[in-house]
C-alpha cells in the first residue's frame, strides 16, 4: 500500500515509520525538518513539507496519490501555549489543507491523530472518571481546540464527501524516542534522566494522574484501526486507553530498575494547570468492541522494557545529554 506521512519527525512517526516499512509498505514520510539523526535507519523516501502550504500539500498529495495518510504534524500543549498562533497555523489551518488534498487527490483514508488535550473541565463540574468518547469537550490549551476542530473536520470530510477518517485520542504517550512540547513529558523524563542523571524534578505534583500508554501500543492502534472493515466502525474518532498511573507510581516503578533513582517534584503552574484540565482515566469501551483494541503494556511492562532502551540510546548518542 502507498502510505504518506505527515509530521513523521515527531515522536510517533519515528516508530510508525519502521512498523509501517517493516510490513512491506511504500512509504512517503514528510516534515517540515530534515530527517531527525534517530529516524536515519526507519527507511523509506523522506521529503520536505510544510502542512501549512496549501499548494505544497496538494502538490505532494496529487503527485504520490497514496491510498492511506497517517496526518501526525501537530504542535503540541506545552509548545502550543508558547505560541499559540504557531498552533493554530499548524494544527488547524494544516488539517484542513491536508484534508482538502485528500478530497482532491482522491485519497481513500485518512488516519487523524487527536488527543485527551479535547478534554476539559466542563462548567457543570469535573470530567466523570473515566471519561466517556461522549463526553463535553471543554479545552483549556489552543492544542486541544485545534484538536477538537480537527475532530469536527474529519467527520464533516466524512459525511460530506465520504473520505475514510479515522482517529484515535491518544494519551499521553511514552517511548526511547525525545518528547516535542507536551505536558506529558515528565513521565519520559522520569525515564530518561533517572538512567543519565540518577535523578529528576518533574514539573508536576507527586500525585498526578494522567492517561499514558507505552508507544509501541499507540503504533499498533493507529495501524490496526487504519486496516480495520469500515463497516463495523460506529464511530470517527475513538478514546483508546492503557493505564493511569500517579506520578509518583512511575517513580516507583522506574526505581525497581534504578534503586538509587532519587525523584522530587517543582510543579510548573502552566503545564501543572494543563494536566489538571485532563482527564484521570479514559474509558474506550467503544474501540475494544467496534475494532477489538487491547493494550499489551502496563506501567510495569512499560518500565521493563524502557529503560534498557533508553540505556542503548544513550550509548549511541540518540538522546542529548541535556535537556
Amino acid at each position: 500500500m502507498r502510505i504518506l506521512i505527515t509530521g513523521a519527525g515527531g515522536q510517533i512517526g519515528h516508530d510508525l515509520i519502521g512498523a509501517l516499512v517493516a510490513e512491506g509498505h511504500e512509504l512517503v514520510s514528510t516534515d517540515l525538518a530534515p530527517r531527525p539523526p534517530s529516524h536515519a535507519h526507519a527507511g523509506g523516501d523522506w521529503q520536505r513539507l510544510d502542512v501549512t502550504d496549501a499548494a505544497a500539500v496538494q502538490h505532494l498529495f496529487t503527485e504520490c496519490r497514496p491510498e492511506l495518510v497517517f496526518h501526525l504534524a501537530a504542535i503540541l500543549s506545552a509548545s502550543g501555549e508558547a505560541n499559540p498562533r504557531l498552533a493554530y497555523d499548524v494544527n488547524q489551518t494544516g488539517t484542513w489543507n491536508v484534508l482538502e488534498a485528500c478530497r482532491r487527490a482522491r485519497v481513500n483514508r485518512l488516519m487523524f491523530t487527536s488527543s485527551i488535550a479535547v478534554f476539559g473541565p466542563p462548567p457543570s463540574g469535573p470530567l466523570p472518571d473515566p471519561a466517556p468518547d461522549d463526553s463535553p469537550l471543554h479545552p483549556g490549551t489552543m492544542y486541544g481546540v485545534t484538536k477538537v476542530a480537527g475532530e469536527l473536520l474529519c467527520a464533516y470530510y466524512r459525511k460530506r464527501y465520504d473520505i475514510d477518517c479515522r482517529g484515535v485520542r491518544f494519551p499521553g504517550l511514552i517511548s526511547a524516542a525525545m518528547p516535542g512540547g507536551g505536558s506529558s513529558d515528565y513521565a519520559l523524563f522520569m525515564y530518561v534522566d533517572g538512567v543519565r542523571k540518577n535523578g529528576y524534578e518533574a514539573f508536576a505534583r507527586a500525585d498526578t494522574r494522567i492517561p499514558l500508554m507505552y508507544m509501541p501500543d499507540g503504533v499498533r492502534a493507529l495501524l490496526e484501526l487504519a486496516m480495520a472493515d469500515r463497516s463495523k466502525l460506529t464511530r470517527t474518532i475513538y478514546n483508546i486507553a492503557a493505564f493511569s498511573p500517579r506520578a509518583d507510581e512511575i517513580a516507583t516503578s522506574v526505581g525497581r530498575l534504578l534503586p538509587d533513582a532519587k525523584f522530587t517534584y517543582k510543579p510548573d503552574t502552566i503545564r501543572q494547570g494543563i494536566l489538571d484540565s485532563w482527564p484521570k482515566a479514559i474509558d474506550d469501551a467503544a474501540a475494544r468492541r467496534d475494532w477489538g483494541w487491547k493494550e499489551r503494556f502496563d506501567l510495569d511492562g512499560m518500565t521493563d522494557d524502557l529503560v534498557p532502551r533508553i540505556r542503548r540510546m544513550l550509548e549511541l548518542g540518540a538522546i542529548l545529554s541535556s535537556h
